[in-house]
């Protein structure tokens, strides 16, 4: 079945039958919805890695939040689409605030070649950030490095080291709390 064949009321009813618990339907909705849905997020976050991340996201709140769906206020298609939008815009927000460096010139320096130990060592021995990355377990320092000098989104770093994406996640923000506490 193509998205196409399925109207905004087809929708709308697959989102009731999830707010009742029926697996069947989330299946349904993610076979017809995902690839548009990735589209979608894609156009908005430029990386279809970030991209199939907020889809998995956002088809999870669906399932979650399908109960406090109202028909009487939009479509269901509507309705989904504005949970992956706004989940995508929290990303990009997050990582326009996401400003690590007062010495953000010397991260560029770092080549695709460097391990992320190397990065750490040519931010200089009187950076802030170097000390403060000094402070993260080795395991964590090396997913941040990964996501912020390399560009690495959640689900790149789970497949590149071996650990569950929600492990990652956690991690990811634990480390930028601490990073940002230690950087204030």
């Amino acid at each position: 079945m193509s998205a196409s064949s399925l109207s905004d009321e087809d929708v709308t009813a697959i989102i009731l039958r999830c707010a009742v618990g029926d697996r069947a339907a989330l299946k349904q909705l993610f076979d017809v919805e995902t690839p548009r849905m990735i589209g979608c997020a894609e156009r908005i976050l430029r990386r279809r890695a970030l991209a199939e991340e907020v889809t998995q996201d956002a088809l999870l709140q669906v399932w979650q939040r399908a109960s406090s769906f109202d028909a009487n206020l939009g479509s269901g298609r509507t309705w989904i689409y504005t949970i992956l939008r706004n989940r995508a815009l929290n990303i990009l927000r997050h990582e326009a605030r996401t400003e690590l460096s007062d010495e953000p010139e010397k991260l560029d320096r770092a080549s695709d070649e460097d391990d992320p130990e190397t990065v750490v060592i040519k931010l200089g021995e009187a950076s802030r950030l170097r000390a403060c990355l000094e402070q993260l377990e080795p395991q964590r320092r090396h997913a941040i490095i990964l996501a912020y000098a390399k560009g690495l989104s959640h689900g790149e770093l789970a497949g590149k080291l071996g650990i569950p994406l929600g492990t990652i996640k956690s991690w990811i923000r634990r480390s930028m709390v601490t990073l940002k506490d230690c950087m204030a």
